[in-house]
């Protein structure tokens, strides 16, 4: 059996991406995860950007022709679901199973059958499984949102320093990873990656605006 989970992260509607994970054979199968940056949602909209992702990975399975998962789980109670739901509709998709799972209820929402929600058993082995991957699609987008919104503000604050572009950033944040890192780094090691003149710029900006950052 196959089970792919969706989760939606952001934070005050920045950055707002998706992760799906993958349960097969027994345990979770992370050579099968998947990353989505949501590209149609303009502010914070949990069910369009659930509809986006879910559209997207079975549009592209469909256009593949590789084989459906037995069930897609979905973060979220029934308006995720449906949103879910709508995308596989559009997509002509009829004979998935999707359900939902509602953080802290713990109840199960199967398409179709809405009006009866299940609550699950707190010792049912289907709940801790269900949970487990659940939380894992959780943590795998809260990582990803993390590591995206560090990434704009480090780019942000390096673009302030005349004289640096964006290659340059990219270059150093490909390097160094963080301004932490990039704090500790000597001027020589920064001219190995950089020109020596944009190297000296970024050397003399984080020198200056080291104390309370």
């Amino acid at each position: 059996d196959r089970i792919e989970a969706f989760d939606v992260s952001h934070i005050q509607g920045t950055d707002i991406v998706a992760s799906m994970v993958v349960w097969e054979a027994g345990g979770m199968k992370k050579s099968d995860y998947r990353k989505f940056i949501i590209k149609s949602v303009p502010q914070n909209d949990d069910f369009a950007s659930m509809k986006e992702v879910v559209g997207r990975r079975y549009r592209r399975l469909q256009e593949e022709k590789k084989p459906f998962p037995d069930l897609v789980l979905i973060d979220g109670g029934a308006g995720q679901l449906h949103a879910a739901a709508a995308a596989l509709e559009e997509l002509g998709i009829i004979n998935l199973t999707v359900a939902s799972i509602a953080k802290r209820e713990e109840i199960l929402y199967v398409l179709g059958r809405e009006s009866e929600p299940i609550a699950l058993d707190h010792h049912s082995p289907a709940l801790h499984l269900i949970q487990q991957i659940r939380d894992e699609a959780h943590r795998f987008a809260v990582t990803f949102h993390r590591a995206r919104r560090t990434k704009r503000e480090i780019t942000s604050e390096l673009l302030e320093i005349p004289g640096v572009g964006k290659k340059t950033t990219n270059k150093l944040l490909t390097q160094f990873g963080s301004i932490a890192k990039l704090r500790k780094v000597s001027l020589a090691e920064l001219a190995q990656v950089v020109k020596r003149s944009q190297a000296q710029r970024v050397f003399d900006y984080l020198s200056v605006n080291g104390a309370g950052h």
